[in-house]
């Protein structure tokens, strides 16, 4: 199964919502509380808040397969030319077929091409997406706790990788 990977519009964002709103609650189930699980989608999934992304200059990309998304990346310019990968998830369904690595590979493509010299990544420290980093060449560069509001903290490594 491979999936195809095309930049996403604004007519994708229901398409994303619903991976996030499928994959969370698996990825973080034993991780994090349900009411944290829930107040972080509020806060970063709303229609309102993906549509700002979309015109604040955040990329998007979708992973397709046989027609469906069953994937999604977002990256973006931290500072001069290093960039971020914000968000990368897939369907749980379909995890370990090769769409979020071949979403991660086109992120790095085209941060490249736009000149990019490290990608840079936040990912929970009890998250199994650390290995798969890891696999993928990214290296531990700290330890930091991010305050999300409400009380609710990102206890999350820093990640990255030099292009």
């Amino acid at each position: 199964m491979l999936a195809e990977i095309r930049i996403a519009t604004i007519r994708d964002i229901n398409a994303i919502q619903n991976i996030a709103y499928t994959t969370w609650p698996t990825a973080y189930k034993r991780i994090i509380t349900s009411e944290q699980i829930e107040y972080m989608l509020e806060k970063m999934y709303s229609q309102d808040v993906l549509e700002n992304q979309f015109y604040e200059g955040i990329q998007f990309l979708v992973a397709e397969v046989d027609n469906e998304i069953v994937g999604f990346a977002s990256y973006g310019l931290l500072q001069d030319n290093i960039y971020k990968l914000h968000k990368l998830y897939v369907n749980p369904d379909v995890q370990k077929s090769g769409a979020g690595k071949a979403l991660l590979k086109e992120v790095l493509n085209k941060v490249i091409k736009l000149g990019g010299k490290q990608l840079e990544l936040q990912v929970n420290r009890k998250n199994k997406a650390v290995g798969f980093y890891e696999k993928m060449g990214f290296e531990i560069v700290k330890s930091e706790d991010f305050y999300f509001g409400e009380g609710f903290y990102m206890n999350d490594y820093v990640m990255s990788i030099n292009l």
